[in-house]
Protein backbone atom coordinates (compact mmCIF):
# COMPACT_ATOMS: atom_id res chain seq x y z
CA UNK A 1 0.00 0.00 0.00
CA UNK A 2 1.47 3.32 -1.07
CA UNK A 3 1.98 6.15 1.40
CA UNK A 4 1.45 9.88 0.90
CA UNK A 5 2.01 11.23 -2.60
CA UNK A 6 5.41 12.92 -2.86
CA UNK A 7 6.79 15.27 -5.50
CA UNK A 8 10.53 15.89 -5.84
CA UNK A 9 11.23 19.31 -7.36
CA UNK A 10 14.75 18.86 -8.69
CA UNK A 11 17.07 21.62 -9.87
CA UNK A 12 17.80 21.19 -13.57
CA UNK A 13 21.55 20.89 -13.00
CA UNK A 14 20.92 17.71 -10.98
CA UNK A 15 18.75 15.96 -13.57
CA UNK A 16 21.55 13.52 -14.43
CA UNK A 17 22.62 12.88 -10.83
CA UNK A 18 22.94 9.10 -10.57
CA UNK A 19 22.83 9.07 -6.76
CA UNK A 20 19.51 10.91 -6.81
CA UNK A 21 18.14 8.56 -9.45
CA UNK A 22 19.15 5.52 -7.38
CA UNK A 23 17.69 6.98 -4.17
CA UNK A 24 14.37 7.73 -5.85
CA UNK A 25 14.31 4.26 -7.38
CA UNK A 26 14.92 2.68 -3.98
CA UNK A 27 12.01 4.63 -2.51
CA UNK A 28 9.72 3.43 -5.27
CA UNK A 29 10.81 -0.17 -4.72
CA UNK A 30 9.76 0.17 -1.08
CA UNK A 31 6.31 1.26 -2.23
CA UNK A 32 6.56 5.05 -1.99
CA UNK A 33 4.67 7.12 -4.55
CA UNK A 34 7.23 9.75 -5.58
CA UNK A 35 7.20 11.75 -8.81
CA UNK A 36 10.00 13.97 -10.10
CA UNK A 37 9.74 17.36 -11.78
CA UNK A 38 12.81 19.27 -13.02
CA UNK A 39 13.25 23.05 -13.04
CA UNK A 40 14.47 24.78 -16.17
CA UNK A 41 14.26 28.52 -15.54
CA UNK A 42 13.42 31.10 -12.88
CA UNK A 43 9.95 30.68 -11.45
CA UNK A 44 9.70 26.96 -12.19
CA UNK A 45 10.04 25.86 -8.57
CA UNK A 46 7.18 28.11 -7.44
CA UNK A 47 5.00 26.96 -10.35
CA UNK A 48 5.69 23.31 -9.63
CA UNK A 49 4.79 23.77 -5.97
CA UNK A 50 1.44 25.19 -7.04
CA UNK A 51 0.85 22.27 -9.41
CA UNK A 52 1.81 19.73 -6.72
CA UNK A 53 -0.56 21.21 -4.16
CA UNK A 54 -3.40 21.45 -6.67
CA UNK A 55 -2.87 17.76 -7.55
CA UNK A 56 -3.06 16.69 -3.90
CA UNK A 57 0.60 15.92 -3.19
CA UNK A 58 1.08 15.73 0.56
CA UNK A 59 4.88 15.98 0.61
CA UNK A 60 7.25 18.08 -1.47
CA UNK A 61 11.01 17.56 -1.66
CA UNK A 62 13.29 20.49 -2.56
CA UNK A 63 16.21 18.96 -4.47
CA UNK A 64 18.98 21.49 -5.02
CA UNK A 65 20.89 24.19 -3.21
CA UNK A 66 19.83 26.95 -0.85
CA UNK A 67 18.17 28.88 -3.67
CA UNK A 68 15.92 25.95 -4.61
CA UNK A 69 15.05 25.43 -0.95
CA UNK A 70 14.16 29.10 -0.58
CA UNK A 71 11.90 29.07 -3.65
CA UNK A 72 10.07 25.92 -2.60
CA UNK A 73 9.71 26.89 1.07
CA UNK A 74 8.47 30.37 0.17
CA UNK A 75 5.88 29.01 -2.27
CA UNK A 76 4.62 26.52 0.31
CA UNK A 77 4.51 29.19 3.01
CA UNK A 78 2.57 31.59 0.83
CA UNK A 79 0.10 28.80 0.01
CA UNK A 80 -0.47 28.17 3.74
CA UNK A 81 -0.47 24.47 2.99
CA UNK A 82 -0.57 21.50 5.32
CA UNK A 83 1.74 19.63 2.94
CA UNK A 84 5.19 18.94 4.37
CA UNK A 85 8.65 19.77 3.02
CA UNK A 86 11.75 17.58 2.88
CA UNK A 87 15.27 18.67 1.95
CA UNK A 88 17.48 16.96 -0.61
CA UNK A 89 20.65 19.11 -0.34
CA UNK A 90 22.53 19.16 -3.64
CA UNK A 91 24.06 22.65 -3.72
CA UNK A 92 27.47 24.09 -2.94
CA UNK A 93 26.77 25.50 0.51
CA UNK A 94 23.59 23.76 1.73
CA UNK A 95 23.64 26.12 4.70
CA UNK A 96 20.22 25.35 6.16
CA UNK A 97 20.55 21.60 5.64
CA UNK A 98 23.96 21.47 7.30
CA UNK A 99 22.79 23.49 10.30
CA UNK A 100 19.70 21.29 10.61
CA UNK A 101 21.71 18.06 10.48
CA UNK A 102 20.13 16.86 7.22
CA UNK A 103 22.35 14.22 5.58
CA UNK A 104 24.04 15.25 2.33
CA UNK A 105 23.74 11.75 0.83
CA UNK A 106 20.54 11.55 -1.28
CA UNK A 107 19.32 8.21 0.10
CA UNK A 108 19.80 9.29 3.72
CA UNK A 109 18.19 12.66 3.09
CA UNK A 110 15.11 11.10 1.47
CA UNK A 111 14.87 8.64 4.39
CA UNK A 112 13.79 11.62 6.53
CA UNK A 113 10.41 11.38 4.77
CA UNK A 114 9.73 8.46 7.10
CA UNK A 115 9.94 10.75 10.15
CA UNK A 116 7.04 12.95 11.26
CA UNK A 117 7.20 16.51 9.95
CA UNK A 118 7.82 19.24 12.54
CA UNK A 119 6.36 22.73 12.43
CA UNK A 120 9.03 25.41 11.94
CA UNK A 121 8.95 29.16 11.51
CA UNK A 122 9.44 31.24 8.41
CA UNK A 123 10.85 34.74 8.24
CA UNK A 124 8.99 37.45 6.38
CA UNK A 125 10.14 40.73 4.86
CA UNK A 126 7.59 42.61 2.81
CA UNK A 127 5.80 40.04 0.67
CA UNK A 128 8.74 37.62 0.68
CA UNK A 129 9.32 34.64 2.94
CA UNK A 130 12.55 32.86 3.83
CA UNK A 131 13.45 29.70 5.71
CA UNK A 132 17.11 30.18 6.53
CA UNK A 133 18.60 33.64 6.80
CA UNK A 134 18.78 37.19 5.52
CA UNK A 135 22.25 38.74 5.45
CA UNK A 136 23.30 42.31 4.93
CA UNK A 137 26.48 44.30 4.46
CA UNK A 138 29.70 42.82 3.17
CA UNK A 139 28.64 39.21 3.68
CA UNK A 140 25.71 39.56 1.31
CA UNK A 141 27.95 41.18 -1.32
CA UNK A 142 30.35 38.25 -1.13
CA UNK A 143 27.53 35.72 -1.54
CA UNK A 144 26.07 37.59 -4.50
CA UNK A 145 29.45 37.98 -6.25
CA UNK A 146 30.84 34.46 -5.83
CA UNK A 147 30.92 32.95 -9.31
CA UNK A 148 29.37 29.60 -10.18
CA UNK A 149 32.68 28.46 -11.74
CA UNK A 150 34.55 29.20 -8.52
CA UNK A 151 31.97 27.29 -6.49
CA UNK A 152 32.44 24.28 -8.77
CA UNK A 153 36.19 24.30 -8.12
CA UNK A 154 36.35 25.25 -4.44
CA UNK A 155 32.92 24.32 -3.08
CA UNK A 156 31.93 26.25 0.04
CA UNK A 157 35.44 27.70 0.34
CA UNK A 158 34.66 29.82 -2.73
CA UNK A 159 32.74 32.28 -0.55
CA UNK A 160 35.72 32.76 1.75
CA UNK A 161 38.08 33.14 -1.22
CA UNK A 162 35.84 35.82 -2.72
CA UNK A 163 35.69 37.67 0.61
CA UNK A 164 39.44 37.60 1.11
CA UNK A 165 40.02 38.90 -2.42
CA UNK A 166 37.69 41.87 -1.92
CA UNK A 167 39.06 43.46 1.27
CA UNK A 168 39.63 46.75 -0.55
CA UNK A 169 35.90 47.05 -1.27
CA UNK A 170 34.76 46.85 2.36
CA UNK A 171 32.42 49.75 3.14
CA UNK A 172 30.57 49.86 6.48
CA UNK A 173 26.85 50.64 6.35
CA UNK A 174 25.17 53.19 8.64
CA UNK A 175 22.09 51.40 9.97
CA UNK A 176 19.42 51.70 12.66
CA UNK A 177 17.64 48.61 14.00
CA UNK A 178 14.52 48.81 16.13
CA UNK A 179 12.60 45.94 17.73
CA UNK A 180 10.63 45.27 20.87
CA UNK A 181 12.87 46.38 23.77
CA UNK A 182 15.79 46.60 21.36
CA UNK A 183 17.54 49.47 19.61
CA UNK A 184 20.92 49.66 17.90
CA UNK A 185 22.36 52.34 15.66
CA UNK A 186 25.77 52.67 14.08
CA UNK A 187 28.04 51.37 11.33
CA UNK A 188 27.98 47.66 10.69
CA UNK A 189 30.13 45.38 8.60
CA UNK A 190 27.74 42.46 8.48
CA UNK A 191 24.18 41.63 9.55
CA UNK A 192 22.41 38.32 9.95
CA UNK A 193 18.71 37.81 10.58
CA UNK A 194 18.40 34.10 11.12
CA UNK A 195 15.81 31.42 11.37
CA UNK A 196 18.73 29.09 10.62
CA UNK A 197 22.31 29.50 11.81
CA UNK A 198 24.64 29.98 8.85
CA UNK A 199 24.89 31.54 5.40
CA UNK A 200 27.43 32.31 2.70
CA UNK A 201 28.95 28.85 2.52
CA UNK A 202 29.21 27.96 6.20
CA UNK A 203 29.69 31.30 7.96
CA UNK A 204 27.87 30.87 11.28
CA UNK A 205 26.20 34.19 12.07
CA UNK A 206 23.44 33.05 14.47
CA UNK A 207 24.96 30.08 16.33
CA UNK A 208 22.08 29.66 18.81
CA UNK A 209 19.14 30.06 16.43
CA UNK A 210 16.38 27.48 16.42
CA UNK A 211 13.73 27.27 13.76
CA UNK A 212 10.67 26.66 15.91
CA UNK A 213 10.76 29.29 18.67
CA UNK A 214 8.69 31.96 16.92
CA UNK A 215 11.64 34.37 16.95
CA UNK A 216 14.37 35.61 14.64
CA UNK A 217 17.99 35.72 15.79
CA UNK A 218 19.73 39.03 15.05
CA UNK A 219 23.52 39.21 14.65
CA UNK A 220 25.24 42.58 14.11
CA UNK A 221 28.96 42.89 13.41
CA UNK A 222 29.82 46.53 14.19
CA UNK A 223 32.40 48.14 11.94
CA UNK A 224 35.70 48.54 13.85
CA UNK A 225 38.70 50.66 12.96
CA UNK A 226 40.67 47.62 11.83
CA UNK A 227 38.33 46.03 9.29
CA UNK A 228 40.75 43.34 8.14
CA UNK A 229 41.56 42.40 11.72
CA UNK A 230 37.87 42.17 12.54
CA UNK A 231 37.22 39.78 9.67
CA UNK A 232 40.16 37.66 10.77
CA UNK A 233 38.69 37.47 14.28
CA UNK A 234 35.25 36.75 12.83
CA UNK A 235 36.57 33.78 10.87
CA UNK A 236 38.29 32.57 14.04
CA UNK A 237 34.96 32.66 15.87
CA UNK A 238 35.65 35.50 18.31
CA UNK A 239 32.64 37.13 19.95
CA UNK A 240 32.44 40.48 18.17
CA UNK A 241 28.70 40.42 17.51
CA UNK A 242 25.82 42.29 19.05
CA UNK A 243 23.01 39.75 19.35
CA UNK A 244 19.27 39.74 19.99
CA UNK A 245 16.29 37.41 19.58
CA UNK A 246 13.17 39.19 18.39
CA UNK A 247 9.71 38.55 16.96
CA UNK A 248 10.23 41.49 14.61
CA UNK A 249 12.85 44.08 13.72
CA UNK A 250 12.80 47.19 11.54
CA UNK A 251 15.94 48.26 9.69
CA UNK A 252 16.59 51.70 8.29
CA UNK A 253 19.57 52.94 6.30
CA UNK A 254 19.67 56.34 4.61
CA UNK A 255 22.08 55.16 1.89
CA UNK A 256 20.21 51.88 1.35
CA UNK A 257 21.18 48.41 2.46
CA UNK A 258 21.94 45.36 0.33
CA UNK A 259 20.21 42.26 1.70
CA UNK A 260 20.69 38.70 0.52
CA UNK A 261 17.57 36.66 1.24
CA UNK A 262 18.70 33.04 1.02
CA UNK A 263 20.35 33.92 -2.29
CA UNK A 264 17.75 36.44 -3.46
CA UNK A 265 19.11 40.03 -3.62
CA UNK A 266 17.00 42.74 -2.02
CA UNK A 267 17.77 46.45 -1.68
CA UNK A 268 15.82 49.08 0.25
CA UNK A 269 16.31 51.90 2.72
CA UNK A 270 13.67 50.58 5.16
CA UNK A 271 12.68 46.97 5.84
CA UNK A 272 10.63 45.16 8.47
CA UNK A 273 11.40 41.54 9.28
CA UNK A 274 9.09 39.35 11.32
CA UNK A 275 8.81 35.69 12.32
CA UNK A 276 5.84 33.57 11.22
CA UNK A 277 5.60 30.88 13.93
CA UNK A 278 4.94 27.32 12.79
CA UNK A 279 4.30 28.38 9.19
CA UNK A 280 5.77 25.28 7.53
CA UNK A 281 6.03 21.57 8.33
CA UNK A 282 9.47 20.13 7.59
CA UNK A 283 10.96 16.62 7.85
CA UNK A 284 14.09 17.05 9.98
CA UNK A 285 16.24 14.62 11.97
CA UNK A 286 14.77 13.91 15.39
CA UNK A 287 17.88 15.35 17.03
CA UNK A 288 18.19 18.36 14.72
CA UNK A 289 20.03 21.28 16.36
CA UNK A 290 17.44 23.64 14.85
CA UNK A 291 14.60 22.11 16.90
CA UNK A 292 14.09 23.57 20.36
CA UNK A 293 12.55 20.30 21.57
CA UNK A 294 14.23 17.44 19.67
CA UNK A 295 12.63 14.03 19.76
Amino acid sequence: MQGPKTMLILHGKQAANDEVREAVGALRERGSAIDVRVTWEAGDAQRLVGEALAAGYERIVAGGGDGTLRDVAEAMGLARTDASLALLPLGTANDFARAAGVPLEPAAALALLELPARAVDLGQVGEQLFLNMATGGFGSQVTANTSEDLKKVLGGAAYLFTGLSRFSELQPAEVELQGEDFHWQGQLLALGIGNGRQAGGGQVLCPDAVADDGLLDIAILPAPQDVVGALRDLLAGDGLFVRARLAWVEIKSSQGLDINLDGEPLQASSLRFSALPGALRVHLPADSPLLSHPG
